[in-house]
């Protein structure tokens, strides 16, 4: 799943909710994996409204993977 916004990022967190942590977690790496990518393009291209973008939805994708973790 390839996130764009806050938005698409807090639906899909709310979407994973009732699968199992491991399960959560692998979509939850994988979806920040593929966020870091977009913000390295984001870099490249000097865009600040993608960096921030990008560094919100991040923000998002931690604390759920922290809260998953640290219970």
């Amino acid at each position: 799943m390839h996130l764009k916004n806050e938005k698409e990022t807090i639906e899909a967190i709310d979407s994973w909710r009732p699968h199992s942590a491991a399960a959560q977690l692998g979509k939850l790496r994988k979806a920040l994996e593929g966020i870091e990518l977009d913000r390295m393009y984001y870099e490249q291209k000097e865009s600040a409204g993608g960096m921030e973008r990008c560094g919100s939805c991040l923000a998002l994708l931690r604390e759920r993977i922290d809260e998953l973790e640290n219970g």
